[in-house]
């Protein structure tokens, strides 16, 4: 029946809650004021931290990892004082807020501001407005984000319920990973051998990685609840390279929001959530399990060539998630997913389009450098990835910068293609040499690929497999309640459409949100152009902004 004691043996990824007479989870801090501005501040620093019985330095925000939980409502304005005290540099995203006419806040490094270096500091301001529900914030820079991240949960506006009944009790959960080596490292050995990077030692959930890893027994997320209640689930991916499957054991579990947008609830026994997602679930827990335990399981979804961590991959009773490789039943869940489009929350999908664009993403190889012996595909190359063939290089200079002050030149150029340069058969066999439409190829097999567009919500209004066909594909698109979000699975072997009013002047940051892929280069930058009208302009940066 799906019901274990602490005492019953225990397998890798496992973490449990308990349905108890009493509950000891303590509640969210819920701001009831509105429109105000709310102050934090974050020190990065290291701490030294254990898991899996390895103590190692991990750079935090306040010495906490997950970091701390940041919590507004519907339009306030958020001051957050990001303290440097360790030697790398650093940068914050707030990923998933709009960041209107605020681009100078979005964070990632090199991109929309220079990194804040050892010793310095940087105050991130904006304001949330015409969002509500679950995000979360991290590091923008390399791999820092494997420890530096942490929930930004939005709450509606005062006297404004949910579309749903309210829960009993709201609880964040964080995915994410660990390494017993500096991940750093990983990705800097990775880099330099164009090799795939070592995996992670262990999954975690809220930083803890489960009972079925070796001396992790204590370290293992507990969740008590009352039993008859409707728990919401504030669920996030922060996980640096690994898709999940999340389910619970013999519960049913209703998806009520993602990306901070809520959708038509559909209930379902296993989810699917790529890095960058944010998934709004409701658990009712059981009606009479006395002191029963039941696990909260997560495993990865993986395609194509590259490494991920397969530590979850051993024998389990309950619950039972589909294959690392179940691209249907990826597929078919994200179908699932559609707006909720009513009068208080419409979907308005753009329905006119002005500029259309078909964007190729994968793997892909680069030659090894003249005398050196690589380590990616036959020994004479380097992993790469790319969109329409470009791999994206980062400068030294933040482009934002760069684009507002007119100094362009040896940063960027403005010549990236709007279509493939050179077409074939994406997902067919692969060529000898190796609206939005972002299509998989198949150079190196076919893979997934989460894409985070920075400064937007989009809609995504198709998807399917193989080639996308523009004469045919289009007149099945969905413009009536298509799922509006942030981050998009481009199916492994397949496209997605999405469409967005490119109405947020700035320098955007697109790529995708497997970490892996985006150090390889399968990243790039829009630029919206300022409008006519003041309030369509973007403001001189900070004073305090950083420099390179």
């Amino acid at each position: 029946m799906g019901v274990f004691p602490f005492s019953s043996p225990a397998f890798v990824g496992v973490f449990l809650f308990s349905l108890i007479t009493s509950s000891l989870l303590p509640e969210l801090a819920l701001a009831k004021d509105a429109g105000i501005t709310r102050r934090y501040k974050f020190d990065i620093k290291s701490v030294r931290m254990t898991r899996l019985c390895h103590t190692k330095g991990v750079i935090t925000v306040n010495g906490q990892f997950p970091g701390p939980l940041v919590t507004v409502r519907e339009g306030d304005n958020l001051l957050v004082e990001v303290v440097n005290h360790v030697q790398n540099n650093i940068s914050i995203h707030w990923h998933g807020i709009r960041q209107l006419r605020s681009g100078w806040a979005d964070g990632p490094a090199y991109i929309t501001q220079c990194p804040i270096r050892t010793g310095q500091r940087y105050v991130y301001n904006f304001t949330v407005s015409g969002q509500r529900g679950t995000l979360f914030w991290h590091a923008h820079i390399s791999w820092i984000r494997a420890t530096v991240h942490g929930p930004l949960i939005i709450l509606p506006k005062p006297n404004v319920p949910y579309p749903f009944g309210k829960p009993y009790k709201e609880v964040p959960i964080i995915f994410g990973e660990w390494w017993n080596v500096d991940p750093e490292a990983v990705i800097s050995q990775a880099l330099q051998t164009g090799a795939g990077p070592n995996v992670s030692d262990a999954y975690t959930i809220n930083g803890l990685p489960g009972p079925l890893y070796n001396c992790s027994a204590k370290d293992t997320f507990k969740l008590k609840v009352k039993p008859a209640k409707t728990y919401l689930l504030r669920l996030i991916n922060a996980a640096v390279d690994d898709e999940l499957f999340f389910s619970i054991a013999n519960h049913t579990i209703t998806v009520v929001e993602v990306d901070a947008v809520y959708v038509k609830p559909f209930d379902t026994e296993t989810l699917l959530i790529t890095p960058g997602q944010t998934t709004n679930v409701l658990l009712k827990t059981k009606p009479y399990f006395p002191k029963a335990n039941f696990f909260m399981y997560a495993r990865p979804y993986a395609t194509g060539q590259g490494t991920f961590d397969n530590s979850t991959n051993l024998p389990f009773f309950k619950p039972a998630l589909p294959p690392f490789n179940d691209t249907s039943f990826a597929s078919n869940f994200s179908r699932k997913i559609r707006s909720l489009a009513s009068a208080q929350f419409p979907a308005k999908v753009p329905q006119k389009v002005e500029r259309r664009f078909f964007f190729t993403v994968g793997l892909g190889t680069n030659p090894c450098p003249h005398n050196q012996t690589c380590q990616g595909p036959n020994t004479r190359t380097k992993f790469s990835a790319s969109i329409n063939n470009v791999s994206f290089v980062l400068p030294t200079t933040a482009i934002l910068q760069a684009y507002f002050f007119g100094q362009s030149n040896g940063v960027y150029t403005t010549d990236f293609p709007n279509n493939p340069i050179t077409p074939f058969n994406y997902t067919g066999n692969p060529p000898n040499n190796t609206m939005l439409v972002m299509q998989d190829t198949s150079i190196l097999g076919a893979e997934s690929h989460p894409l985070h567009l920075h400064g937007f919500n989009f809609f995504v209004v198709g998807q399917g497999f193989g080639d996308y066909d523009p004469n045919k594909d289009p007149t099945k698109f969905n413009l009536v309640d298509p799922i509006e979000r942030n981050t998009v699975g481009v199916p492994s072997g397949g496209w997605v459409a999405i469409r967005f009013l490119a109405d947020n002047p700035g320098v955007w940051f697109m790529h995708c949100h497997l970490e892996v892929h985006t150090s390889w280069g399968l990243k790039m930058v829009w630029i919206v152009l300022d409008g006519k009208l003041p309030n369509q302009k973007l403001p001189p940066p900070p004073s305090d902004l950083p420099t390179c």
